[in-house]
């Protein structure tokens, strides 16, 4: 029961074809596709991330020397500037051959500074000063960046190839000491505050893009599943850009986490494309059949789909008596001595993806063992070939599933208690099947394993659709700053 994920490739693997020692880490198997809104929420969520980050905006202090008729020079010294708060009004994103380009218009920002002058003058032989406090209002003001996006060793690298800010009008009040009187004088430092506004803007963003750029070149090329494996999030190749988004290839295979020998396989790369049926939503992301190949590869390769059945329902039919009418050769031989079923996989699971449907095989053996004294006996294995259709859904980041049998077949492999009738044994192993297999391995379909999402968002209103050899999530997004 430990081990839960080789369950839930009972439903999400699919028949693998073996071939020589091939590299698959350069291949795209799961393609995500940011469309407009989904590029529109982003750019939101960056503008309002990157104003908190850098309010208050302390800005450097400016000096101003200006000669005055009678007063002479005067010194000036502006000091404490400090952006207090930011907004901005209209702002929009768009994709094109080279970059992301994000424009912010119509935006204001409010500062508050402290104000002093002195000087001194023939007619008052003594210095003269004065200080108090300003308010300055920007309005009309534009900032554009334009960022490049490549693939860098299997990392995303975000660039910022163009970046600027300009300030439209700047309103200055001043408060304290006679500043009545130099309100014209303070006036003449608007061009110097509004090139200290656009110079930290400009230095701020510049910074904030190479934070990001960190952040995104230490995201984990591996998103752990579970003990065994994990998920091969490395990109391939760079990103696509359109007039209307951005598209995102990644390897997608699981890959084991612990040393085992695993052969490796040839995986059919179908091109995975993403067709959301309403064009609204952020995201979508699309998953080819090798993602599931890679999956069972790895479990069956490891022997760990593979597990003893010890209690059920019906426990009566753990036991020899149980079986006496059916098999009673069998309760002839052992009589009244327990029994357990030994059930393992012969071959990886084959999972067939259509417009329509998810059809999964499992082909299994199943050793009746029986329990005498201190000895595990095995007594018959019968060969299963199990047919059912899978349905598949959307648990927070987790791709969940479950299963419905459809039918299954079977036939005798071997017996150590000579021939059995498998017409009265098979309403037998649908019981079995039934009542057993398919809801412990349910159980485990309901776990499932997580979708390619950076830490902190979440897939909302989704929607799965089929297609041929893939299946694709169509979503939106959210973000939480846990």
């Amino acid at each position: 029961m430990a081990r839960t994920l080789p369950l839930l490739l009972l439903i999400t693997c699919l028949l693998l074809i073996p071939s020589s020692q091939i590299q698959q880490e350069q291949e795209a198997f799961t393609t995500i596709v940011i469309s407009q809104q989904g590029l529109d929420f982003l750019k939101n969520l960056l503008i309002t991330q990157a104003i908190s980050s850098i309010i208050p905006l302390k800005l450097p202090n400016i000096t101003k020397t200006a000669k005055f008729p009678f007063l002479g020079n005067v010194r000036m010294l502006l000091s404490n500037i400090t952006i207090y708060q930011l907004q901005v009004l209209n702002s929009y994103v768009k994709p094109g051959d080279t970059g992301l380009a994000i424009i912010a218009s119509g935006t204001t920002c409010n500062l508050s500074m402290d104000w002093s002058y002195e000087y001194n003058t023939w007619i008052f032989p003594v210095e003269i000063s004065d200080k108090g406090h300003a308010s300055v209002q920007v309005e009309g003001m534009e900032v554009g960046l334009t960022l490049g996006l490549k693939n860098q060793e299997g990392t995303l690298k975000l660039s910022l190839m163009d970046c600027g800010c300009y300030v439209k009008d700047i309103s200055i009040k001043l408060d304290g000491g006679a500043s009545w009187l130099y309100q014209g004088m303070i006036d003449a430092f608007e061009e110097q505050i509004g090139s200290a506004v656009e110079n930290a803007i400009t230095k701020n963003l510049g910074d904030g893009i190479l934070k990001l750029d960190m952040f995104l070149q230490s995201l984990p090329k591996e998103i752990p599943v579970d003990d065994d494996a994990s998920i091969n999030v490395t990109f391939v190749d760079n990103p696509s850009l359109s007039n209307s988004s951005v598209g995102f290839d990644i390897n997608g295979l699981f890959t084991a986490r612990k040393k085992v020998s695993i052969p490796m396989y040839h995986y059919k790369n179908t091109l995975p494309s993403v067709l959301c049926t309403e064009p609204a939503k952020m995201l979508g992301i699309s998953l080819d059949e090798a993602v599931f190949n890679s999956a069972s590869a790895l479990y069956y390769d490891a022997k760990f789909m593979q597990w003893i059945v010890d209690k059920i329902p019906d426990q009566s039919l753990l036991n020899t008596a149980g079986w006496r009418f059916i098999v009673p050769q069998l309760y002839k031989k052992y009589p009244n001595d327990d029994m357990n079923m030994n059930l393992s996989l012969s071959a990886p699971p084959i999972l067939r993806i259509s417009e329509h449907n998810l059809d999964a095989t499992v082909y299994a053996d199943l050793i009746i063992d029986v329990l005498e004294a201190d000895q595990v006996i095995p007594v018959a294995c019968i060969s299963l070939v199990i047919r059912g259709t899978g349905y598949v859904g959307i648990a927070g980041n987790n791709l969940v599933g479950s299963v419905k049998l459809n039918d299954f077949s079977m036939s005798l492999k071997w017996s150590n208690i000579g021939n059995l009738r498998m017409y009265l044994i098979q309403p037998l192993m649908w019981t079995l099947i039934q009542t057993v297999f398919v809801p412990y391995a349910n159980a485990h379909l309901a776990k499932g394993f997580p979708l390619p999402i950076i830490h902190g968002f979440t897939v909302q209103n989704a929607e799965i659709i089929f297609s041929r050899s893939k299946i694709t999530v169509c979503g939106d997004v959210a973000f939480g700053e846990s």
